[in-house]
């Protein structure tokens, strides 16, 4: 009997200590999930994902734009070499933007982990953010907003391309539909010159009846539709996580600044407290030397 109690007694130990293992693991995730600024992290998933639909939806779309124009509307080389070289800048400026907007958000990330952990020890301990790191915020909030806006023209200028292909798509769906009444339909045609993106003179310039109905049925026109779909959605998505940047980063500089306050504050008022027991002892000095 006496031999088992040391055993029993070096269980009940090693139970403690695994106990106190699992605690201190325990705890150590919830400080560090803590740390984790979620907001930014929506943020910054939203933001990849609408820059991704844009770029690459984009991208493609304008290739199968150029291919279908060039079967169809515009055969003659020289017709449409400006239109060619614009969607060609645009391309370039496409993988200007995925590779910009990668960077960005990783850096607005970590900025959102830098401020939450500022905000933390700020409350928490004698730790002070400095001038330099409030300006930092100030900064990425003027950019951000700056990139709303630039990403908001954006969206209007993606959804152009849709408006138009819309508006080819329901042609060539009236032309299919048996209740139009339709007598001729080789008098509706869609002329792609009266948008600009051709010369006047271009030939054929445009498309009427069946070859209408023959490019509606086309891959190239049915995926460069449904990309330019996905691409002004993907736009949108930015633009939303953008604002969404902007609501953190608004938030972060005013917990920042607030808390400054907060410190400026204590400070003055335990440089008071300080200043009044220093009086109150000199009394009681002087009080003892009377007596």
């Amino acid at each position: 009997m006496d031999g088992t109690k040391p055993a029993m007694e070096s269980n009940a130990e090693e139970n403690q200590d695994e106990g106190q293992e699992s605690k201190g693991c325990f705890e150590c995730c919830i400080k560090c999930l803590g740390g984790v600024p979620y907001a930014s992290l929506v943020a910054t998933i939203l933001c990849f994902s609408g820059v991704a639909l844009f770029c690459g939806c984009g991208h493609v779309a304008l290739t199968g734009t150029l291919t279908m124009l060039e079967t169809h509307f515009s055969r003659v080389s020289s017709d449409h070499e400006t239109l060619t070289l614009v969607i060609q800048i645009f391309q370039y400026i496409i993988y200007g933007i995925a590779s910009f907007f990668f960077v960005y958000a990783i850096i607005l990330l970590a900025e959102g982990f830098y401020t939450t952990a500022a905000i933390k020890k700020e409350l928490q301990s004698d730790f002070k953010t400095t001038v330099c790191g409030r300006c930092i915020t100030a900064f990425f909030m003027f950019l951000t907003y700056i990139l709303f806006l630039a990403f908001l023209a954006i969206v209007g200028f993606t959804a152009i391309p849709v408006y138009l292909f819309f508006n080819m798509w329901t042609t060539c769906a009236a032309m299919k539909n048996p209740d139009a009444n339709i007598t001729n339909p080789d008098d509706i045609c869609v002329d792609v010159r009266q948008y600009g993106f051709i010369p006047m003179n271009a030939t054929p310039g445009k498309a009427c009846g069946a070859t209408l109905g023959e490019i509606c049925n086309t891959s190239e026109f049915y995926l460069s539709y449904h990309l330019y779909i996905v691409a002004l959605a993907g736009a949108g998505a930015t633009v939303i996580s953008l604002i969404h940047y902007l609501m953190i980063l608004s938030a972060n500089w005013a917990y920042l600044k607030s808390a400054v306050s907060t410190h400026e504050y204590q400070d003055i008022k335990t440089k008071d407290d300080q200043d009044i027991e220093a009086e109150a002892r000199s009394k009681e000095g002087q009080n003892s030397s009377y007596s």
